[in-house]
């Protein structure tokens, strides 16, 4: 994965938007986690477009959890903080929001 984007907070979404859609238009191989109040993110269809020229996306299934939301009604997949780790360690770079 060249680029990985690992997403923290609610507020990254104006910065994180641009920066997908950027590495879509490059066809770079990137992806993106998404963690803690990030995971509100996923409220967003603009975010889920952005999104959709990931090779990887992912939630961090218990902030999604924590965040009162369904299982079910999950927009991406979920997996575990490993599955983040395993994310990170395949990057050549990452971006930290």
């Amino acid at each position: 994965m060249d680029v990985m984007l690992h997403v923290t907070s609610r507020d990254s979404g104006k910065i994180a938007m641009p920066i997908m859609r950027a590495l879509k238009r490059s066809n770079a191989n990137w992806g993106c986690f998404l963690t803690n109040d990030g995971v509100e993110l996923l409220d967003n269809k603009d975010f889920i477009v952005a999104l959709s020229g990931s090779t990887q996306s992912m939630v961090c299934e218990y902030s999604w959890e924590k965040s009162g939301r369904s299982l079910e009604d999950c927009p991406i997949a979920r997996g575990s903080q490993t599955f983040n780790s395993t994310m990170m360690g395949n990057a050549s770079r990452l971006i930290s929001l």
